[in-house]
């Protein structure tokens, strides 16, 4: 399974549930995630330009959209943000298979 990093912001709405009658918004999400072949590793708030930052392994591409598609349809979310993630040994990997890909770096 693949890993993805999603970023989410709240709208005001969706902050102001969650002041009025603060909840665990990762046991809500939890089971779709699993209907969605997927499992949360970790979940944060945090504060800046997005809210929280939920880790979730899914199974592909089609189930991690599927995921944000459904928390950005259910309301209460102004953007949420999907990111690819690699292991630091993918990300060698995916270096030594770029060296070997015969790329050549133009104008130096």
């Amino acid at each position: 399974m693949a890993r993805y990093m999603y970023q989410v912001a709240y709208d005001e709405d969706g902050w102001a549930d969650l002041v009025k009658k603060p909840v665990d918004r990762i046991e809500a999400i939890r089971p779709v995630v699993r209907k969605l072949g997927g499992r949360i590793e970790s979940a944060y708030f945090c504060f800046g330009e997005y809210d929280m930052v939920l880790i979730a392994n899914m199974p592909d591409n089609v189930s991690a959209a599927a995921l944000s598609m459904a928390a950005s349809a259910g309301g209460s979310v102004k953007a949420i943000k999907t990111t690819p993630l690699m292991t630091i040994r993918e990300g060698i990997g995916a270096m030594r298979k770029a060296k070997r890909s015969g790329y050549q770096r133009t104008g130096s």
